[in-house]
């Protein structure tokens, strides 16, 4: 696969606690010149990405990196960051609420963020690490209701990221109507490349463009 076609399904990707307005302008000016899907970048930089950059397709992410504030609290993060420019809305579900059993309820949250977002796309942060393949599988259903547009393994902040294993698992169980970010740890083409492979539409990395930078090496 070119290098060109996996930056293109890249979320040029930059979290960190610590970042600052000039890292986070410059994830900026790298996914437009190697054209990823987006930037992903903390709700905090939003506004003023969007005032700097007025072509670029900005992502961020809600209720991060735990999950566990209040439907109320991520809906409000929510359209908070649509006025302020973000076109992709990344939300961590309730990951207690999940393991308690009380799917009503993740559900429920994930709709009214999706309501929140209108026709911006919502993925769908799992935070896969943290669960057993039989929740998996509840949240492949759960996402599925909910009319969110992904399923995203993790947010990069815990003990794991992304696995062949569970974009496999995701692809078995997740309906058509619902796409696959795979996201933590991605380091190389070829992983990036065989994630591709197994049904990943999206990936959240900032590594792709370091390697194109260097000349694909």
């Amino acid at each position: 696969m070119d290098i060109k076609e996996i930056l293109s399904k890249c979320d040029h990707t930059l979290l960190k606690q610590e970042a600052t307005w000039e890292e986070i302008k410059q994830v900026c000016r790298e996914a437009l010149e190697y054209k990823t899907a987006s930037v992903c970048i903390p709700p905090c930089y939003v506004k003023q990405a969007r005032e700097s950059f007025k072509e670029l397709n900005i992502c961020t992410v809600i209720g991060f990196p735990n999950g566990n504030s209040t439907t109320k609290s991520k809906v409000f993060e929510t359209k908070n960051a649509i006025e302020n420019g973000a076109d992709e809305i990344d939300m961590v579900i309730n990951i207690g609420g999940l393991k308690a059993g009380e799917d009503d309820f993740v559900l429920n949250e994930i709709k009214e963020i999706k309501a929140a977002c209108g026709e911006h796309i919502l993925k769908v942060i799992i935070e896969t690490c943290l669960l057993s393949r039989e929740e998996k599988i509840r949240m492949c259903e759960i996402v599925e209701k909910s009319g969110a547009d992904y399923i995203k393994t993790s947010t990069g902040f815990s003990s794991g990221g992304a696995t062949f294993e569970d974009i496999e698992l995701f692809a078995e169980h997740i309906g058509n109507k619902v796409k696959i970010k795979a996201a933590g740890g991605i380091s190389s083409l070829e992983d990036a490349e065989r994630f591709i492979s197994l049904g990943a539409s999206r990936l959240g990395t900032s590594r792709i463009v370091k390697i194109a930078k260097n000349g694909g090496c």
